[in-house]
């Protein structure tokens, strides 16, 4: 199974010929989105060059990160954001160091956050604020499944990158009937196009399982429209802004947080 170190010419190899493409175009959201994909790449990549340590530290940071932006779009207050984030952030280095303790965790955490209302006493917006923060905590739990994939993890990654791309341009290429009413602007051409892009990644990183294809042709576009259903209930279009063309790192990771469980259970 080809790994991040081995991948890296062919990765930064498309980048460079995709860059050529994108600055031609003169298209100022696409010279932004591709800049924040070599931002990405180069993260994403050095982490997994690193091994276990690097991944779980990289899992902890996606984790915290999308946390914050998932609080701030759902309307928790601070003391439930607070213990969901660390939960979340914990769980990585729980599954590389004792990973027979992270479904524990998980639920010791899950049960912290929902206990957070309660103990302050809150009748008025208690049972929201519960719900919520329990959606959140097992959502985003999702990034410790990098660590628990192994060396498949960094191809899974790929996959479902390279499927959000191949979404993007099947999307407004192919067009075809909406996918969802949760997010109009995507298509079934698009959504074909993605998984037909993904599995082939998977198929050229040597990681064609069925559990990866499911999670990269099935739930990556899911997660996508889960996480689209949150934004339309908090009525927003980003769960943030810093990620230049992306909006938030939750708005770039929403694929692989459904991929990643998928993946795991089915392995």
């Amino acid at each position: 199974m080809t790994g991040a170190v081995e991948a890296a010419p062919f990765i930064g190899g498309a980048l460079l010929l995709s860059g050529a493409g994108v600055w031609a175009s003169r298209r100022a959201e696409l010279i932004r989105r591709w800049s924040s994909w070599v931002l990405i790449a180069a993260v994403v990549g050095g982490a997994f060059a690193l091994g276990a340590p690097g991944v779980a530290a990289l899992a902890s940071a996606l984790a915290a990160t999308a946390m914050a932006e998932y609080a701030r779009t759902a309307g928790l207050r601070p003391p439930e954001a607070l213990v969901a984030g660390a939960v979340v952030a914990a769980l990585p280095p729980v599954a590389w160091i004792a990973p027979e303790l992270l479904w524990r965790v998980l639920a010791a955490g899950a049960l912290a956050a929902v206990l957070v209302p309660v103990l302050a006493g809150d009748a008025a917006d208690g049972a929201r604020r519960a719900s919520r923060a329990l959606f959140g905590t097992v959502w985003l739990a999702a990034p410790a499944g990098l660590v628990l994939l192994g060396p498949a993890a960094f191809a899974l990654c790929t996959a479902v990158a390279v499927a959000d791309v191949g979404a993007w341009f099947g999307g407004r290429f192919l067009g075809g009937p909406r996918l969802s009413p949760l997010s109009p602007a995507k298509r079934w051409g698009g959504a074909a196009a993605g998984a037909a892009a993904g599995t082939a990644v998977l198929f050229l990183f040597g990681a064609a399982t069925p559990a990866l294809v499911l999670a990269v042709a099935v739930a990556a576009p899911l997660g996508d429209l889960l996480e689209s259903m949150v934004k339309r209930e908090a009525g927003v279009k980003d769960t943030a802004a810093w990620l230049p063309g992306m909006g938030g790192l939750l708005d770039r990771a929403d694929s692989l947080l459904l991929a990643l469980p998928v993946a795991v259970v089915l392995s």
